[in-house]
């Protein structure tokens, strides 16, 4: 790759980082995308997403927290199973197409009510534990299954049933992506003992804008905006998920 093009990728990876970032996620689905259309090595993709993910996670992580709006006790059952059923999902050798497609039509109906969406909810309420640990499961395996964090998932299902606020569950994805992404690299790591230069020559551009949009996302940002950015990103999502093969 030559210096423009390697210039551009580094703008587009900043400005997926800064759009992903200001809703609490990592922006994994947007940083495989942008790869895949710039003919990026297959076996260099997902790991290199995975680095971008960690940075841009752990700033989003400290950015919501900071700012007052992560809950521990609405995080830990959904992190509690995820992690090793995302190392399930990943090791699984399945046929996901159809899989990917019906998660995908799920996205994108999250995406449009999101649209429509003016306010956060008036009242929010905790799941009951073992339906969260359950659940955080599931979206574990679906991550592992779909090469994601786990966030495009695990948002959408906290604001559906009114267990957060939005930029609560910005705070609460973040980390539970942070997590997820570790682990993930690290069964990378383990099977590869070496990880791509590419995530570390594009990490800049990762900090860059994930410093900014996690900030705007957690102090500046109006709620509409962020359901209208969130709404973007699933779309984005949803799309991949169901046109990718």
């Amino acid at each position: 790759m030559d210096a423009t093009h390697l210039t551009f990728l580094f703008l587009v990876i900043g400005i997926v980082a800064f759009l992903y970032s200001s809703v609490g996620h990592a922006g994994a689905s947007g940083y495989i995308a942008v790869m895949t259309l710039f003919g990026l090595a297959a076996t260099a993709i997902r790991p290199t997403a995975l680095i971008l993910n960690i940075l841009v996670a752990t700033i989003g992580s400290i950015q919501f927290a900071r700012a007052g709006y992560f809950r521990w006790r609405l995080f830990w059952p959904f992190a509690a199973l995820s992690i090793p059923a995302a190392y399930l999902g990943g090791y699984l050798q399945l046929p996901v197409v159809i899989l990917r497609i019906l998660i995908g039509l799920v996205l994108l109906f999250s995406a449009a009510r999101l649209f429509f969406r003016k306010n956060d909810p008036p009242e929010v309420q905790s799941p009951a534990p073992p339906a969260a640990i359950g659940l955080g499961g599931v979206v574990g395996l679906l991550s592992g299954l779909t090469g994601t964090g786990g966030g495009i998932f695990l948002t959408p299902l906290l604001l559906f049933f009114r267990w957060a606020r939005i930029r609560e569950a910005a705070a609460v994805s973040a980390l539970f992506i942070l997590v997820n992404s570790i682990a993930g690299l690290a069964g990378y790591f383990i099977a590869h003992r070496s990880v791509p230069s590419l995530g570390l020559i594009l990490s800049g551009a990762a900090v860059v804008g994930g410093t900014a949009g996690s900030y705007f996302g957690s102090r500046r940002f109006p709620v509409r905006t962020i359901s209208l950015v969130l709404a973007i990103v699933l779309v984005i999502a949803g799309t991949k998920l169901i046109f990718t093969r």
